[in-house]
């Protein structure tokens, strides 16, 4: 058995495997319209930290993470990340500005440590890694992030789990009759109760999908 598979999730590794922008399109000298404040010399950047925005999308919805401005971050940024911007502005010229933090929410209003990520804009919709610190994710967190992707993702895991209760509730209990249509009574009562906890929970707390909180500053959502 790959004991891989329950190790726990390097965020930047996967935004790496799942990169999908030709980088020709950045390094292209006519198209290129960088950020005001991120003058960065291209001879000089390396590409396995340079991200397009859609990647960072895609990765923030499958893990529930948040992209968000820097000065939304309530955690503590270490100093490796600030020697690593006087590294950059010592090499590229210039004075990074602009900062974007890859991080779950809780960690833009709670203090506690989980795999953020510090970007600067380069251009073109690409973004330039420059530190990465803390723990990484769990290694199940795709996973249990999959049903807040979308509601018809949700409503499958409804349906599962209906079908689990049901499955550990003795029919015996309400008829002596053991058929299907006894089973499907329960199972219909069971999608009932468990959907009813589902929305009253999202709306109690404010809960939203993951499309749409991912550039999201607001903390309900």
């Amino acid at each position: 058995m790959d004991l891989k598979i329950f190790s726990n999730t390097n965020i930047e590794e996967q935004l790496k495997q799942i990169r999908s922008k030709d980088l020709n399109e950045l390094f292209s000298k006519n198209d290129l319209s960088q950020n005001e404040l991120n003058q960065f010399n291209i001879d000089d950047l390396e590409c396995d930290r340079i991200f397009h925005i859609e990647d960072i999308k895609k990765t923030c919805i499958d893990y529930r993470l948040r992209f968000l401005d820097s000065r939304y971050f309530k955690s503590k940024i270490p100093q490796a990340a600030f020697d690593e911007i006087n590294r950059l502005n010592a090499l590229h010229n210039t004075r990074l500005g602009d900062y974007k933090i890859m991080a779950p929410s809780k960690l833009f209003k709670l203090k506690d440590y989980d795999d953020p990520l510090l970007f600067a804009p380069i251009g073109n919709g690409y973004y330039y890694l420059i530190h990465k610190w803390g723990k990484d994710l769990h290694p199940f967190r795709k996973l249990m992030m999959w049903p807040f992707k979308s509601i018809s993702n949700l409503f499958v895991l409804i349906l599962l789990l209906s079908c689990f209760a049901t499955s550990l509730t003795p029919i015996q209990l309400f008829s002596k009759s053991n058929d299907w249509s006894v089973y499907w009574m329960i199972y219909f009562f069971m999608f009932k109760a468990i959907a009813s906890v589902v929305i009253f929970y999202g709306f109690a707390l404010g809960k939203n999908f993951n499309p749409a909180i991912w550039n999201s500053k607001y903390n309900k959502s």
